[in-house]
């Protein structure tokens, strides 16, 4: 069974990665109780050869699940189911819903301080992070500039706490951001959206920079919870579907 050709529904229709069917397949078993809690999942050969894909395409997929708060690997035994349903994805240290809190109470605030203090340094700085990610294709080397870009913006609010804090949740940002790309295909609408922030700075907007970067936020809080949200049987692949149950 290869998974690698499945379309999403909805309005505008993306492919979908092999990767993002497998997690689909493997996440719908779990939320349809086909692998109950303590359960563990078959090997990963045994997922290789069944749902004919690439270990390191099964592994993302499995780290994914992790980070769903759906299953945990232990060290030597195996991945097992430790939910059924997920509640709040984990990036590194830290909660999805703490981080985006926080990110609301520092990052809006820092935008607008950024916008009234920047320095011609830091706005040829931010202009060159921006266009090279816009240019580029690789998602380790985008995900990487994105936590740095959040640090350019900190850095020209001219307040060393503030980037001290990003520096604080940036491993979280960089996890969060690689998710979203790959289950979210976010990042050329990041791209628009942090276009949105460094024009409102490079204007001296305080007004434009708290929205751009409260719309910035928004987009992220709504793509997490498109994609966090039960999945219906509907939403997997007919292969998977039909594979669930001869998994069992």
């Amino acid at each position: 069974m290869n998974l690698s050709d499945s379309q999403t529904g909805g309005g505008t229709p993306r492919r979908v990665s092999a990767m993002e069917a497998v997690l689909g397949h493997l996440r719908s078993a779990i939320e349809h109780g086909t692998y109950a809690i303590g359960d563990k999942l078959p090997s990963e050969a045994e997922l290789c050869r069944t749902l004919e894909v690439s270990r390191p395409v099964l592994r993302e997929a499995l780290r994914a699940l992790q980070t769903m708060g759906l299953t945990v690997s232990r060290t030597g035994k195996g991945t097992f189911v430790i939910a059924h349903a997920v509640e709040d994805p984990t990036f590194g240290d830290y909660a999805a819903s703490d981080l985006l809190e926080v990110r609301r109470h520092v990052e809006i605030p820092v935008a607008g301080y950024a916008a009234l203090r920047r320095t011609a340094e830091n706005l040829d700085h931010l202009t060159h992070l921006l266009d090279r990610m816009e240019r580029e294709t690789d998602t380790t080397a985008w995900v990487a500039m994105d936590t740095l870009f959040h640090l350019a913006v900190a850095e020209s609010a001219q307040n060393p706490v503030f980037r001290r804090v990003i520096e604080e949740i940036r491993d979280a940002l960089a996890r969060q951001s690689a998710f979203l790309n790959e289950l979210g295909g976010r990042r050329e609408q990041s791209n628009r959206e942090h276009r949105a922030i460094v024009e409102a700075l490079i204007d001296g907007s305080e007004h434009d920079a708290v929205e751009a970067m409260s719309h910035h936020l928004d987009r992220v809080e709504t793509s997490l919870t498109a994609i966090v949200r039960p999945a219906s049987p509907a939403d997997a692949p007919a292969g998977a579907r039909e594979s669930t149950g001869a998994d069992a």
